[in-house]
């Protein structure tokens, strides 16, 4: 095996110290070393295709360069994608992302924080999942950096950014009644965690007192939800007083909901009225142009990694506290 170039190895054909070698390779144009040594010990550790040590680099700059990121499912369309733009953007600024699924589960979580801490990470972008909020709390505590992305918290003071889940999910709603809609069902997660609590108010109160009321939300589990979303559309369509219109809180209850819909022989939107959630590929094989409320993931993602950034080079700086808008894009599936 061949043996690796070192900094000695350098410093011996260059003529200079270790030391110089050292500052060279690590300060770059800010050496203050002449340009004349700097770019022949630069020619040299080319050639001999020198690669620096990141581990004692990390050790000496306090710095591993790169960041952990936790999303809810990878597999996931709309986490997919952030996980790309969140790797592009970082990449930007000389950061690796090392990135993981908690698939909406705590313990999992819990051991991707501690897995990421282990590796050293600058620090963190989370999609928290329910019942983490003592693993935030503790990020918090050890002041090490980190932003929410898509959720939050409202009851730890933290870094975040998400969008207005409220209001698209009201003007979803709005959407729906002014096509003339009246009776508006909506599935949602069953969770305690606030972008789907934020969804079902406003949807709730779009529809408002005297229109809106229980049958009408139909919570179904994250880890059910084949089994369970037929049942809500069941409750929802088959009732004594059916609904003509649904509001699919994701794009995972959109997708599976649509074909069940299919499967009762439902026309969209001549029988049944749609918005959903989110978008995805998915709904371009769909026979129906689909109405959905498309979130922007490039904004969401590259704020994200900015705050984080600024935060690990500050660790003083003020909170920041973002909420995007969102688009409705209106296809025919909410006629």
């Amino acid at each position: 095996m061949k043996k690796k170039t070192s900094l000695k190895d350098i410093a011996k054909e260059a003529g200079v110290s270790i030391a110089t070698v050292s500052y060279v390779l690590s300060k770059q144009e800010n050496s203050g070393v002449s340009q004349e040594v700097s770019d022949r010990i630069k020619d040299i550790a080319k050639r001999l295709n020198y690669r620096p040590n990141q581990i004692a680099k990390s050790l000496q700059s306090g710095k591993s360069q790169t960041v952990g990121l936790i999303v809810a499912d990878i597999s996931n369309p709309f986490f997919a994608q952030i996980a790309r733009i969140v790797e592009d953007e970082a990449k930007k600024y000389g950061y690796t992302v090392i990135f993981g699924s908690s698939d909406e589960k705590a313990t999992k979580s819990h051991d991707l924080i501690k897995f990421l801490l282990n590796r050293q990470v600058d620090g963190f972008i989370i999609t928290p999942t329910e019942g983490s909020e003592g693993q935030i709390e503790l990020l918090k505590e050890q002041n090490i950096p980190f932003v929410l992305i898509d959720r939050y918290f409202p009851s730890i003071d933290t870094n975040y950014v998400a969008i207005d889940n409220y209001k698209a999910a009201f003007d979803a709603t709005k959407k729906l009644m002014e096509n003339g809609n009246k009776r508006i069902g909506m599935v949602a997660y069953s969770t305690e965690l606030n972008h789907m609590k934020e969804r079902i108010q406003g949807h709730k109160d779009a529809l408002g007192k005297g229109i809106y009321d229980e049958s009408l939300l139909q919570e179904v589990a994250f880890e059910r939800i084949v089994e369970n979303i037929p049942k809500a559309i069941n409750n929802l369509v088959k009732g004594n007083e059916p609904v003509d219109a649904i509001f699919f809180a994701t794009n995972t209850l959109g997708v599976i909901g649509l074909k069940y819909l299919n499967e009762l022989k439902l026309q969209v939107p001549d029988d049944i009225a749609v918005i959903v959630f989110d978008e995805s590929e998915v709904f371009h094989f769909f026979y129906c142009p689909l109405t959905y409320v498309k979130q922007p993931l490039s904004d969401l993602a590259k704020k994200a990694v900015t705050v984080l950034l600024n935060h690990i080079k500050n660790p003083n700086a003020k909170l920041d506290k973002v909420k995007l808008n969102a688009q409705l894009v209106i296809g025919n599936s909410s006629n």
